[in-house]
């Protein structure tokens, strides 16, 4: 008889592939940022069993993207300007081509809530110092 810690272990695990693997190619693709996928499949991996949290905290992936994040508690200035500057590239491409006003107005609200939440949400630290600071 399957229960219903069962299920939600699998459910978690699935949710956690899932998020590794979006962020495996947010690692290889420029418009897509890998950060949070990592975040999430530790959530998700964290949730579904001990030995699978075990597992994905021992990666290579974990230490460079989520272990460096928790620590820091922010990104430097470089890291939010360049995951921007890409992010916008690609937006304004998809606004001249798509022809949907709806979509468009969509592109434009998610980039200028993308900088909001860059700039008010995620500290910006010194990357010299543990020290945060402001945008």
């Amino acid at each position: 008889m399957i229960t219903i810690k069962k299920v939600k272990s699998i459910l978690f695990f699935l949710l956690g592939s899932i998020s590794l693997l979006i962020g495996i190619a947010g690692t290889v693709l420029p418009v897509l940022p890998g950060g949070p996928f990592y975040l999430f499949a530790a959530f998700c991996f964290a949730k579904s069993s001990k030995s699978i949290e075990n597992w994905f905290k021992s990666t290579s992936l974990y230490e460079k993207y989520v272990e460096a994040f928790l620590q820091k508690k922010g990104m430097t200035l470089k890291e939010k300007i360049r995951i921007n500057i890409i992010a916008d590239f690609f937006i304004v491409i998809s606004v001249f081509y798509v022809d949907i006003l709806l979509v468009r107005i969509f592109l434009v609200v998610l980039a200028l809530y993308k900088h909001y939440y860059f700039i008010k949400k995620i500290k910006t630290i010194d990357r010299n110092s543990t020290k945060q600071k402001s945008f």
